[in-house]
């Protein structure tokens, strides 16, 4: 039975990452004040949606083909942060700072001559547009954070949490992480997050798990040359990088004075409902959604009331 199991993680797992062809809106390259480029796509009419991806150092493929649906109300705008996807990638990957990130986010808003505009944070994008929002309230109209962090303590206690349940439901396969782990390894050598992937999703990351094949992908989406620089080697264990450096955002939340919804999934074991609790404590002007049949990525795994949700928020 479990060998069986395991056999289904793995097949999910690669179902997940195989390079499924996507269907791109209209895109191109935006030149920055600075002159490095960027990737923007959008389809749809209407009040203006700028999408935050996660990773960090993913593309935005991840938002296809659920974001369509809310093209049918507004204009959708996809985000290739600089350096991954379809973005210009720099020679030194140490200039892909959390800060600079933030500030390009707020360069492509006054470029593109959007704001103000309704932002969707997911993930990793839920902290850049935290801090975008606390920097440039003039740029937002609307905010949301989902399946999202609010510190760099949340993130390490995200990935104590994954480790907890892979330890439990795969105890042989967590016995070779800690040994190679223990021989000095970090954890984002290829041979231990090929261990820490082929489950993690099934345990951790999704309400269902066939689901994350739903999740698309394709060559260069992902900058895994990045994932160490940015978040530290051994970020499964430990996390570094420019993780470190972003802040602890619940002291300020209670300035965000824009209409603000914050989204949860309740099986989410990574983001897990404890940690999101957090959020209704610093920020209690928001409205916080726990979507129930879903794990850390709610518009994976709950499409259709997601947009629901979202059309009656942007709409209020």
């Amino acid at each position: 039975m479990r060998s069986t199991f395991f056999s289904a993680c793995l097949f999910i797992l690669f179902s997940a990452f195989a390079h499924a062809a996507v269907e791109h809106p209209p895109g191109s390259r935006v030149a920055l004040p600075d002159g490095r480029k960027v990737w923007i796509e959008s389809e749809g009419q209407g009040d203006p949606v700028l999408l935050l991806v996660g990773g960090p150092a993913n593309s935005h493929v991840t938002f296809h083909p659920a974001f369509s649906q809310l093209a049918q109300t507004h204009r959708v705008i996809y985000l290739d942060y600089y350096g991954r996807g379809r973005s210009e990638w720099p020679a030194d990957l140490h200039e892909i700072t959390f800060a600079r990130d933030v500030r390009d986010v707020a360069a492509v808003i006054e470029t593109l001559k959007l704001g103000p505009v309704s932002v969707y944070g997911y993930s990793y994008g839920g902290l850049v547009a935290q801090q975008l929002t606390l920097d440039h309230p003039q740029l937002v109209r609307r905010l949301v954070l989902a399946n999202t962090l609010y510190s760099p303590v949340m993130w390490q206690l995200n990935h104590e949490n994954v480790n907890r349940e892979i330890e439990n439901q795969f105890p042989e396969l967590w016995r070779q992480i800690e040994a190679l782990h223990l021989c000095g390894m970090p954890s984002t050598d290829p041979l231990i997050q090929d261990k820490i992937r082929s489950v993690a999703s099934a345990v951790a990351r999704f309400y269902d798990p066939s689901a994350a094949a739903t999740a698309l992908t394709e060559p260069g989406a992902v900058n895994r040359a990045l994932y160490p620089v940015f978040t530290g080697e051994d970020v499964d264990f430990a996390v570094g990088g420019e993780v470190v450096r972003i802040p602890d955002f619940r002291p300020r939340l209670k300035e965000i004075r824009v209409p603000m919804l914050i989204i949860a999934g309740r099986y989410d074991r990574a983001l897990y409902p404890k940690l999101q609790m957090e959020f209704k404590i610093a920020a209690p002007q928001a409205r916080f959604v726990m979507m129930e049949r879903s794990g850390s990525a709610v518009h994976l795994e709950q499409t259709d009331e997601l947009m629901a949700l979202l059309r009656d928020f942007l709409a209020a």
